[in-house]
């Protein structure tokens, strides 16, 4: 058992990158105040690459995800559900070492514990159709 838990860091993730984008803060600045709380070295590199990889891969995941909205837009979605999204999108194409169920359910739980009990059931949608495009 590590001795961190990655659904720890992914709520510290999903905090960091929140406060980057609502509080107009530097992504670096908001992590170092982050993850000064946390003491394992694996948990905060696990933090780390994936506020960085949520963010440098941004466009390429609004690019997936923005086609599976059904009748929204990116903008339009509460930022806690487009950020949790763009943070569940990065890991689907870019972790490998995850299993998607994982970070599907990962995707849910933080959806419902930061959202709505809807935001979960529209996470789950979006994310699914994200691991298993449709077929054109």
């Amino acid at each position: 058992m590590p001795s961190y838990s990655r659904r720890h860091g992914r709520e510290v993730a999903l905090q960091a990158l929140y406060g980057a984008e609502v509080g107009k803060r530097a992504p670096d600045e908001v992590l170092t105040e982050l993850l000064a709380r946390d003491e394992s070295s694996e948990g905060r590199t696990f933090v780390r690459d994936l506020v960085l990889g949520t963010l440098e891969n941004t466009t390429e995941s609004d690019a997936v995800i923005g086609p599976l909205l059904e009748g929204w837009t990116l903008e339009r979605l509460p930022t806690i559900d487009r950020i949790i999204l763009r943070m569940g999108a990065f890991e689907l194409n870019h972790r490998r070492d995850v299993d998607p169920a994982v970070v599907l359910n990962e995707a849910v739980e933080l959806a419902k514990k930061y959202s709505t009990e809807d935001s979960g059931r529209y996470v789950n949608g979006v994310l699914a159709r994200v691991l298993r495009p449709e077929p054109a």
